[in-house]
């Protein structure tokens, strides 16, 4: 490759640019205390119900929220000032979090206030994560949106090994516990809506002549008129579906199957967090991750699928941590590449309404997490994971079949 094209997929040159900075800072000030929160919620979720159920009614408010405020979040992304979008989600969390503190602190929390806050928390994230991925393509150059892309979500990630770490030693802290984590979440938020400020408007790509739902559908039949991008979209939307409600079950693992307790817990969502972070570091190293993302994408679903499937067959602790850093390596890698993927093959106009496609793909892995539950507790929670693994295969199958059916169409797209 020539020398331009490898210094255009390095971090120091996405760095380069300030506006690109100051969005990388702010998305991780929020992200360390939406994780962090996202151990103390779990953990009060099991203490408040006792079951592999009231976990996923957790996770159940959050996809049905999630649901029904997506499409105007895509649309929001496209129609008004990114910033503004952003800032408001934030004020949101922030109001979230704090509230949940001070309740948790007065020692009158109940069950039915987690489901409002988590509610609360899908509701602007639905906003905050289309405008903030379609704001990267704003803030670098074209050939520069797959590595930021890939360098965003793996400080994300990185968030995922420090917070849930710092959460679950917290938690178990009486002078602490569960209710200094939301407020902690709380100033963190605070000061990525302060970075934020200095932040570009963001420039609105829709005119706002129809309603937000017309403008859903014309991007649904955007989508439908590009087979490629709505191969990636479809997979996208079915693996995280499937896969990540692995997030919701490891409070049971950690004090049910190994007896870790809280600080446990927070090192197994951190051990997912660490192997994304490797694999977010290693990646854009390798030349074939960025080159050759549709092969990419099928090598990193059937890791994740596999690495799912170890994941219930650990029989002691190590092990499962081991699967969670292979979990959390193959979540990374295909996150990044469909969303860069989604970004290259739309036009800008439709950034904001892509990225929340990949969004409902999020809020379907909150619907799912209830009935994965139930199905959990009905059979086991090891033999779930490992059927959730292989659906997770077999979705990567079709995604494989597809292209290679259609393969002219979509040989030579690249994300960098």
């Amino acid at each position: 490759m020539p020398r331009r094209r490898e210094r255009s997929i390095s971090s120091a040159s996405v760095m380069e640019s300030e506006d690109y900075r100051r969005l990388f800072v702010s998305a991780a000030a929020v992200i360390f205390g939406v994780m962090g929160q996202s151990v103390a919620r779990g953990w009060l979720a099991k203490d408040l119900t006792g079951s592999n159920a009231g976990l996923g009614g957790v996770m159940l408010a959050f996809g049905v929220s999630m649901l029904l405020a997506t499409p105007w979040g895509g649309v929001a992304a496209d129609r008004f000032a990114k910033r503004t979008v952003l800032l408001i989600s934030v004020a949101m969390l922030i109001t979230s979090s704090l509230l949940t503190g001070l309740v948790v602190v007065a020692g009158v929390i109940e069950y039915w206030m987690l489901l409002v806050a988590s509610a609360i928390q899908a509701a602007a994230f639905a906003a905050y994560l289309p405008a903030r991925i379609a704001f990267i393509a704003e803030v670098v150059e074209v050939d520069q949106i797959g590595p930021a892309v890939m360098l965003s979500q793996t400080a994300q990630e990185a968030m995922r090994v420090v917070a849930p770490a710092l959460a679950g030693v917290l938690v178990g802290l009486s002078w602490f516990g569960a209710g200094g984590v939301f407020l902690l979440s709380a100033g963190t938020s605070t000061i990525s809506a302060l970075v934020l400020f200095r932040l570009p408007r963001g420039e609105p790509r829709v005119t706002a002549t129809r309603s937000p739902i017309e403008e859903m559908a014309d991007a649904v039949r955007y989508v439908r008129s590009r087979r490629a991008l709505g191969l990636v979209a479809l997979t996208t939307i079915g693996v995280v579906v499937i896969a990540f409600p692995y997030m919701t079950f490891l409070p049971t693992l950690a004090d049910d199957r190994y007896d870790v307790g809280a600080g446990g817990y927070g090192l197994m969502s951190g051990c997912a967090g660490l192997g994304a972070v490797i694999a977010g570091v290693l990646a854009p190293r390798g030349k074939w991750t960025v080159h050759r993302p549709w092969a990419t994408v099928a090598v990193a679903g059937v890791a994740l699928g596999a690495s799912l499937i170890g994941l219930g067959g650990a029989v002691n602790y190590p092990l499962a941590l081991l699967a969670l850093l292979a979990v959390g390596a193959a979540g990374l890698v295909f996150q990044t590449t469909t969303q860069s993927l989604m970004l290259v093959l739309s036009d800008i106009e439709y950034h904001g309404r892509m990225q929340s496609m990949v969004v409902l793909g999020f809020s379907g892995f909150g619907l799912a997490a209830l009935p994965l539950g139930l199905l959990a507790d009905a059979l086991t929670l090891e033999l779930t994971l490992m059927m959730m693994g292989v659906v997770v295969l077999l979705v990567t199958a079709g995604f494989t079949v597809r292209r290679a059916a259609h393969r002219r169409e979509l040989v030579g797209v690249e994300i960098a």
